[in-house]
């Protein structure tokens, strides 16, 4: 396969936040943001791979600045590092108020997508390299990103089993 730039993986999702989608403190709500943030990286990993693709990890979302009713989000994704069938994508999001041009970064998240074959099962991927100076130093992280995920769901298989899929009433019965 061949190797692609992280740009061709670009992938960009624009909306207004509208009352539907907000909390009683007129901000858009933390799981609707979370929803747009799986949704455009899935987009730029299947742009990368040609490929379905499901999520495997979602690194911590961090909530850098309120969302409020009545202004956009824009969410820019691609692929910043590819192992052997998975992907990570960064995806850093914008809020602006239209009427005063104001833009804040809101929120910044690393994900983890696989690509599927007909089958569903996982299938390679091409390499992707890194052009601009930005795309450089996420590349050049991504590996330590990869071996702290390996970690954490380690860490999610311990207490999965440890806690069972028992209710906590009928645990110890």
């Amino acid at each position: 396969m061949k190797a692609k730039p992280c740009i061709d993986s670009l992938a960009v999702k624009i909306s207004h936040v509208l009352p539907p989608d907000t909390n009683s403190h007129g901000t858009l709500f933390g799981g609707k943001l979370m929803a747009y943030i799986d949704d455009v990286a899935a987009i730029a990993a299947e742009r990368h791979s040609r490929r379905p693709v499901v999520t495997a990890s979602t690194d911590s979302v961090d909530f850098l600045h309120p969302v409020k009713e009545g202004d956009t989000i824009c969410l820019e994704a691609f692929v910043t590092y590819t192992h052997h069938t998975s992907m990570e994508v960064f995806v850093k999001a914008v809020t602006e108020n239209l009427i005063t041009g104001d833009r804040k970064m809101c929120a910044t998240a690393f994900l983890t997508l696989v690509a599927l074959d007909k089958n569903n099962r996982p299938t390679p991927v091409p390499k992707v390299y890194p052009e601009t100076e930005e795309e450089k130093w996420l590349h050049e992280g991504a590996k330590k990103r990869a071996e702290y995920r390996r970690q954490r769901r380690d860490d999610s298989k311990e207490l999965a089993e440890k806690f069972g899929t028992d209710l906590p009433w009928k645990r110890g019965k």
